[in-house]
């Protein structure tokens, strides 16, 4: 075999596997594409300096792995507002209407797998990252390699991230259970957890030998030209990635809903599993108007499918004590097998609810769970009772210590701040991935360190030492420094990860940078009154906000002290413009990305609004603007096009 017949080769075996795992339709048999295969291997073993980069031989795991580090995406990879009925997803459209009338939506499948977001560069595969938080997660391109159905080079050279779900079909899932059965592993409990797993080994070859799936379902940062979603999506399918197994545009609620019971009749039939359907707004100018919240873009929604429901037995109430301190029982019910998912326990969300539902232990009880929500108990079958139910007595003192509660009629809460579940779980939330993200400190090492008497409190975390650490059953010295860079490397985290790391009750993600970027360390001493001030937080967070700094004052400038976190950059104030503290709406297609224009103006002090209304100072619009640049007409807002805009800045 000579170079061009290696090539030829290669392409030839490119196209057998394009056909077999993402068309779903082998032109060859198994034998004659292992025997091209082994002239292929057979060549580059005698010219490995002539390899092409596509080569299936590129593909086979062969990489282990210390751990993975950290990838930022280029732009950031959100989550959806989820409906789960009719009338929420006709809420949703009203708001989505209010937006621009003039849209039309793209259905697909919302499958039940691992995200994944892969980044192309000159056409080739340069990086595969997990979603993360979103704006940073781990870099496992080794392991995105071994999976067949994503191409390891594409037609299109420009840089595109190119957004999907990693799935494990329901026949392989079968398969692997299997043989983990056998050899006496632990089974998988459903497809998801199995394609998240196999996603995520040290070991590339044990991914390789999954079969995992790509399924793209969306676009990050790029240069098409697209101007509606549904050729953007039919574009990528084109550069050799897996179809829908059901995919439609839209005009309407009625035509959405029609799509959505289709799917939701023949999605046993489909060889993935999904848990919804997701519906976008077609027109992509549309989508970049309408922008996001603080959580989701404004212009998609996850539309559940019906939540399934199961009878079982309630067998027990356990309490768990959070770090707050608020006692919450959990329903331990006979394992019942929801959709693939074996359901052992469900939330009972507080003592009222059981009151309220007169739930008793022994009772036949049904449990509903839909999508990733946690299963809950939603009817008692008191017919079905015999004599042998017992009543469940409220608990009066705390089942970790053994001290009073604090009744407060819906909550119950330990107030003892040296409660061993209280002082273990606010070390562990601490040191979680949406806090510190502290390698190395999970729930036992935290269980550990805390009954050795080492740790008594998150501040004590920073006074272990390597001598300390040795001392302790099954700490090596490996892991032991492991976690003392971890420990290091916390400090000088952005200072919203330091607010959500205090584990305010109501505090979450959102509201921490909310918080640091309004006040940075002054929010221990911000008012009432300043903190509601904020968008999106209201009176009862507020409240507890007051609450923790007013006990733990102390603590948060001794941690903050420690820690060092960084201040969030104060933004200067824009000098003296025509844009300057104006409202501005965008609007048809210019000569820059719609966020690049954005980013400009906002520099500039002006507000970018989604929507036309009285209060619209301007309005900057390009080709193909459409009912914004109608209402702003009629309502005698000033319209410039981006021309006039530059003009204006330059002025």
């Amino acid at each position: 075999m000579n170079y061009e017949e290696y090539k030829k080769a290669v392409e030839q075996l490119n196209i057998y596997s394009h056909h077999y795992y993402v068309l779903d339709a082998p032109i060859t048999t198994d034998e004659e594409y292992d025997k091209l295969y082994h002239e292929v291997v057979r060549y580059e073993e005698k010219n490995s300096d002539k390899v092409l980069k596509n080569s299936p031989t590129q593909r086979v795991g062969d990489v282990i792995r210390d751990g993975f580090t950290k990838a930022s995406h280029l732009s950031r990879m959100w989550s959806l507002e989820d409906v789960f009925d009719s009338e929420g997803l006709q809420k949703w459209l009203e708001k989505t209407y209010k937006l621009d009338k003039n849209i039309s939506f793209y259905c697909e499948p919302k499958y039940d797998g691992a995200s994944l977001n892969l980044i192309y560069e000159n056409g080739e595969l340069s990086e595969g990252i997990t979603r993360g938080d979103g704006e940073i997660g781990e870099e496992i391109t080794a392991n995105v390699k071994t999976i067949r159905s994503i191409p390891l080079t594409i037609e299109y050279k420009e840089k595109i991230e190119i957004r999907g779900e990693v799935v494990i079909f329901k026949d392989e899932f079968e398969r692997i259970n299997e043989e983990r059965i056998k050899k006496g592993e632990a089974v998988f409990a459903n497809p998801r957890n199995a394609a998240a797993g196999s996603l995520r080994q040290l070991d590339s070859g044990v991914t390789a030998s999954r079969n995992l799936v790509f399924l793209p379902y969306g676009v990050g940062e790029n240069s098409l030209e697209h101007k509606l979603l549904s050729e953007k999506m039919e574009y990528i399918y084109q550069l050799g990635f897996r179809k829908p197994p059901l995919h439609s545009t839209c005009q309407g609620f009625e035509e959405i809903e029609t799509i959505y019971e289709q799917m939701s009749k023949e999605r046993e039939s489909y060889a993935m599993m999904l848990d919804g359907m997701v519906v976008k707004v077609n027109e992509i100018a549309s989508q970049i108007d309408m922008g996001y919240t603080v959580k989701n873009p404004r212009w998609a929604v996850a539309y559940k499918f019906p939540a399934v429901e199961k009878i079982t037995t309630l067998r027990n109430i356990v309490l768990q004590v959070g770090r707050s301190g608020v006692v919450t029982p959990v329903a331990v019910v006979e394992p019942t097998d929801i959709d693939g998912v074996v359901v052992e326990r469900a939330t009972l969300h507080n003592f009222d609810e059981i009151d309220r539902k007169d739930i008793r232990l022994h009772d036949k009880v049904i449990i509903l769970r839909s999508g990733d929500v946690i299963p809950k108990i939603i009817k008692v079958l008191v017919h079905e009772r015999d004599g042998s139910e017992m009543k469940f007595e409220r608990p009066s003192t705390c089942p970790v210590c053994g001290s009073e509660l604090l009744d407060e009629g819906v909550l119950l809460k330990c107030q003892n701040l040296t409660c061993d579940a209280r002082v273990v779980n606010s070390i562990i939330y601490f040191a979680s991935k949406p806090c510190l993200n502290i390698d190395g400190l999970g729930n036992k090492i935290v269980e550990a360190l805390y009954h050795s008497g080492l740790v008594k409190s998150v501040a004590d975390l920073f006074d272990l030492t390597l001598e300390k650490l040795l001392a302790l059953e099954g700490f090596k010295e490996k892991k032991s420094q492991n976690l003392l860079n971890s420990l290091q490397n916390a400090k000088g985290c952005d200072y919203w990860r330091f607010i959500n790391s205090l584990g305010i009750e109501h505090v979450g993600e959102v509201a921490s940078k909310a918080l640091s970027e309004n006040f940075g360390s002054g929010f221990i001493d911000a008012t009432k009154e300043e903190i509601i001030a904020i968008n999106g937080i209201g009176e009862e967070m507020a409240e507890s906000v007051l609450e923790f700094v007013r006990v733990n004052r102390e603590t948060i400038l001794k941690l903050q002290n420690i820690l060092e976190p960084k201040e969030p950059l104060q933004k200067e104030e824009a000098k003296e413009n025509p844009f300057k503290n104006k409202t501005v709406v965008l609007t048809g297609s210019m000569s820059k990305s719609r966020d690049e224009i954005k980013e400009l103006l906002e520099s500039l002090g002006a507000k970018v609004s989604g929507s036309v209304s009285k209060k619209t100072d301007f309005v900057i619009y390009g080709e193909d603007a459409g009912s914004k640049y109608e209402k702003a007409m009629n309502l005698g807002v000033a319209c410039l096009t981006e021309t006039e805009m530059r003009e204006k800045i330059s002025e």
